[in-house]
Protein backbone atom coordinates (compact mmCIF):
# COMPACT_ATOMS: atom_id res chain seq x y z
CA UNK A 1 0.00 0.00 0.00
CA UNK A 2 1.37 3.17 -1.24
CA UNK A 3 1.60 5.62 1.73
CA UNK A 4 0.11 8.58 0.18
CA UNK A 5 -3.42 6.76 0.38
CA UNK A 6 -4.96 9.15 3.22
CA UNK A 7 -6.67 7.13 6.11
CA UNK A 8 -9.98 9.59 4.70
CA UNK A 9 -9.41 8.44 1.54
CA UNK A 10 -9.04 4.41 2.21
CA UNK A 11 -12.93 4.48 4.20
CA UNK A 12 -14.68 6.44 1.93
CA UNK A 13 -13.39 3.62 -0.70
CA UNK A 14 -14.62 1.34 1.98
CA UNK A 15 -18.00 2.90 2.18
CA UNK A 16 -18.27 2.69 -1.74
CA UNK A 17 -17.99 -0.73 -2.52
CA UNK A 18 -14.66 0.16 -3.81
CA UNK A 19 -10.89 -1.08 -3.20
CA UNK A 20 -9.61 0.38 -0.56
CA UNK A 21 -5.83 -0.04 -1.96
CA UNK A 22 -6.87 1.50 -5.86
CA UNK A 23 -10.28 2.53 -5.84
CA UNK A 24 -11.37 -0.24 -8.35
CA UNK A 25 -14.56 -1.23 -8.48
CA UNK A 26 -16.71 -4.52 -9.51
CA UNK A 27 -16.00 -6.03 -6.51
CA UNK A 28 -19.20 -8.11 -6.34
CA UNK A 29 -20.27 -11.09 -8.44
CA UNK A 30 -23.83 -10.54 -6.87
CA UNK A 31 -24.97 -8.77 -3.94
CA UNK A 32 -23.86 -11.55 -1.33
CA UNK A 33 -20.48 -13.03 -3.56
CA UNK A 34 -17.58 -11.07 -3.18
CA UNK A 35 -14.46 -11.34 -5.35
CA UNK A 36 -11.71 -13.08 -3.85
CA UNK A 37 -8.80 -10.31 -5.33
CA UNK A 38 -9.53 -6.61 -6.82
CA UNK A 39 -10.30 -7.10 -10.33
CA UNK A 40 -7.92 -4.13 -10.90
CA UNK A 41 -4.99 -4.10 -8.65
CA UNK A 42 -4.98 -7.79 -7.05
CA UNK A 43 -5.52 -7.15 -3.66
CA UNK A 44 -6.76 -10.59 -1.57
CA UNK A 45 -9.55 -9.49 0.27
CA UNK A 46 -9.54 -12.47 2.82
CA UNK A 47 -6.36 -12.66 4.95
CA UNK A 48 -7.35 -15.34 6.86
CA UNK A 49 -9.73 -17.77 8.69
CA UNK A 50 -12.44 -15.56 10.36
CA UNK A 51 -11.39 -12.52 8.74
CA UNK A 52 -14.90 -11.33 7.90
CA UNK A 53 -15.60 -11.06 11.47
CA UNK A 54 -15.13 -7.74 11.58
CA UNK A 55 -17.42 -7.11 8.79
CA UNK A 56 -20.34 -8.85 10.96
CA UNK A 57 -19.33 -6.52 13.81
CA UNK A 58 -19.40 -3.40 11.60
CA UNK A 59 -23.07 -4.51 9.73
CA UNK A 60 -24.44 -5.31 13.59
CA UNK A 61 -23.05 -1.86 14.63
CA UNK A 62 -24.92 -0.29 11.79
CA UNK A 63 -28.13 -1.57 11.76
CA UNK A 64 -28.23 -1.62 15.99
CA UNK A 65 -27.39 2.53 15.60
CA UNK A 66 -29.98 2.32 13.13
CA UNK A 67 -33.11 0.38 15.23
CA UNK A 68 -32.00 3.05 17.92
CA UNK A 69 -32.73 6.05 15.74
CA UNK A 70 -35.66 4.69 14.61
CA UNK A 71 -37.22 3.31 17.68
CA UNK A 72 -36.39 6.41 19.30
CA UNK A 73 -37.86 9.05 16.71
CA UNK A 74 -40.80 6.64 16.59
CA UNK A 75 -41.37 7.13 20.63
CA UNK A 76 -40.30 11.23 20.17
CA UNK A 77 -43.26 11.69 17.67
CA UNK A 78 -45.76 10.01 19.15
CA UNK A 79 -45.48 10.47 22.83
CA UNK A 80 -47.34 10.08 25.31
CA UNK A 81 -49.69 7.67 23.23
CA UNK A 82 -47.24 5.37 21.29
CA UNK A 83 -48.64 2.85 19.08
CA UNK A 84 -46.25 -0.27 19.74
CA UNK A 85 -47.72 -1.82 16.86
CA UNK A 86 -47.16 0.44 14.34
CA UNK A 87 -43.45 1.25 15.97
CA UNK A 88 -42.73 -2.53 15.65
CA UNK A 89 -43.95 -2.83 12.68
CA UNK A 90 -41.70 -0.22 11.42
CA UNK A 91 -38.63 -1.66 13.35
CA UNK A 92 -39.04 -5.38 12.83
CA UNK A 93 -38.27 -4.71 9.03
CA UNK A 94 -35.20 -2.10 9.19
CA UNK A 95 -33.56 -4.85 11.73
CA UNK A 96 -34.56 -7.85 9.65
CA UNK A 97 -33.46 -6.35 6.08
CA UNK A 98 -31.03 -4.11 7.02
CA UNK A 99 -28.42 -6.37 7.36
CA UNK A 100 -28.82 -7.59 3.97
CA UNK A 101 -28.82 -4.49 2.20
CA UNK A 102 -25.37 -2.80 4.32
CA UNK A 103 -23.72 -6.40 3.82
CA UNK A 104 -21.51 -5.70 1.30
CA UNK A 105 -20.92 -2.11 2.52
CA UNK A 106 -19.83 -3.74 5.57
CA UNK A 107 -17.21 -5.83 3.76
CA UNK A 108 -15.47 -2.98 2.07
CA UNK A 109 -15.44 -0.92 5.37
CA UNK A 110 -13.57 -3.41 6.97
CA UNK A 111 -10.94 -3.98 4.26
CA UNK A 112 -11.09 -0.77 4.16
CA UNK A 113 -10.49 -0.16 8.12
CA UNK A 114 -8.23 -2.90 8.57
CA UNK A 115 -5.93 -1.45 5.67
CA UNK A 116 -6.48 2.25 7.50
CA UNK A 117 -5.14 0.48 10.84
CA UNK A 118 -1.95 -1.42 9.11
CA UNK A 119 -0.84 2.03 7.90
CA UNK A 120 -0.92 3.40 11.43
CA UNK A 121 1.13 0.50 12.58
CA UNK A 122 3.69 0.80 9.43
CA UNK A 123 6.95 1.89 10.39
CA UNK A 124 7.99 3.14 6.87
Amino acid sequence: MSPEISRTRLLWRGVTKRCARCGGGKLFHHWFTMVPDCPRCGLHFEREEGYWVGAVAINTIIIGALFLIVFVIGMILTVPNIPWVQVLMVVIPVVGLGPLVTYPFSKTFWVALDMAFLQRLSFN
